[in-house]
């Protein structure tokens, strides 16, 4: 028998109409999702821990970096050590800035966590 040619082996291929398609998933490209699978973060696998004070008038501020974690889940790890340590904070570019100097705290409770925790600058 000949090949049945049923939904799953059919596809638009060209259409001045609507938008280009995906070629995997055959969505409009504005509606693919599996082209825009987040990008796991990068990095050895070790959370740095370090106090600045550039660019800010002399207040220090405590950065976490290299957590491998996706943005909502930092977010989520950034409120609750911005809870524990009693002070503000943000997150900006995969880094969790702290107001202050809690760089003993955040490490202990990013020990706590499971991470494997150092202390960067000087």
């Amino acid at each position: 028998m000949g090949k049945n040619n049923s939904d799953n082996d059919s596809r638009l291929v060209y259409s001045s109409e609507a938008p280009r398609m995906c070629e995997n998933c055959g969505k409009p490209l504005a509606k693919c999702r599996c082209r825009h699978k987040p990008a796991a973060p990068s990095g050895d696998g070790i959370v740095r821990v370090e106090r600045e004070t550039k660019g800010r008038k002399g207040k220090g501020v405590t950065l976490v970096m290299g957590i491998p974690l996706g943005k909502e889940a930092l977010k989520k790890l950034a409120k609750q050590l911005k809870a524990k340590c009693g002070g503000g904070g943000t997150v900006k570019n995969g880094v969790i800035e702290i107001q202050g100097d809690h760089r003993d705290l955040i490490m202990e409770e990013l020990k706590k966590v499971g991470f494997i925790v150092k202390r960067s600058g000087g």
